[in-house]
């Protein structure tokens, strides 16, 4: 792996459910952080609707900009499931009943005394070319092709097929973070934060303002590829803030 490239990658989200707020995105975070200790930052979050021609746009974009692209949602048994489409037209292959995926479904199905349906086999549909990810949740696998992974828009389900990736990518060195908080207004501690991330080459600070029991405080998480970076820029900025006159809650609050 390597420590001087920054892997990168990108979240479309599919699915007119989203975007009509009746289904709330788990699946974005639980990405990100697996990202992250691949070594590989999410730089972009794209949302589309069940329309092929918007996700292959999307996908167009986003796979010439970064490493990585991981799509989530619209690869099961109905007919407003038309990644599998979208996917193919985008690389320009055709589409085929894979006969792995074909199989992993029979004994799914068959195990539980169910039948194949036309519908089931919908699951079965990937873009010539592809390779599978595994699905222990519900049989039906993900997509891998290229530098392009389909999963599937149910969290738990996605967070599986993650687990079946994991170590498989190429990447840099695992974002190290570590938060503390202090009931202090961002604007209270804005010049502290600048000069800590100034002072600490290869540091991020990222900072949360929240507002609780009347009372105005943010987190604030630091991260960097190094521990010992971000250990030292820690103690660094925990001494500055409650010199200013605010305790620290190191873990955040």
């Amino acid at each position: 792996m390597s420590d001087e490239r920054i892997w990168t990658a990108a979240v479309l989200v599919i699915g007119d459910e989203i975007l009509s707020g009746r289904t709330q995105d788990k699946n974005v975070g639980q990405i990100a952080t697996w990202l992250d200790v691949q070594g590989i930052r999410l730089r972009e979050v794209r949302i589309v609707p069940d329309v092929e021609d918007e996700i292959v746009a999307a996908l167009d974009a986003l796979r010439a900009r970064y490493d990585y692209v991981f799509t989530t949602g619209g690869i099961g048994p109905t007919h407003d499931d038309i990644t599998v489409d979208a996917v193919a037209k985008a690389l320009g292959v055709g589409v085929i009943i894979h006969p792995d995926a074909r199989a992993i479904l029979e004994r799914y199905y068959s195990a539980r005394g169910g039948e194949l349906t036309e519908a089931r086999l919908r699951m079965a549909r990937m873009p010539e070319g592809a390779e599978l990810i595994p699905n222990r949740m519900s049989g039906a696998p993900g997509i891998r092709i290229g530098n392009l992974f389909v999963m599937a828009g149910v969290p738990h389900i996605t967070a599986g097929m993650l687990d079946a990736l994991t170590g498989t990518l190429e990447g840099g060195a695992p974002l190290v973070a570590h938060t503390i908080g202090a009931w202090s207004p961002e604007s209270e501690v804005a010049d502290i934060l600048r000069a800590a991330e100034r002072d600490f080459a290869g540091v991020a600070i990222g900072s949360y303002p929240f507002f609780r029991e009347g009372r105005v405080g943010a987190n604030f998480v630091v991260r960097a590829t190094e521990g010992k970076a971000v250990a030292a820029c820690v103690a660094a900025l925990t001494g500055a803030i409650e010199a200013a006159g605010y305790a620290v809650t190191d873990g955040g609050i």
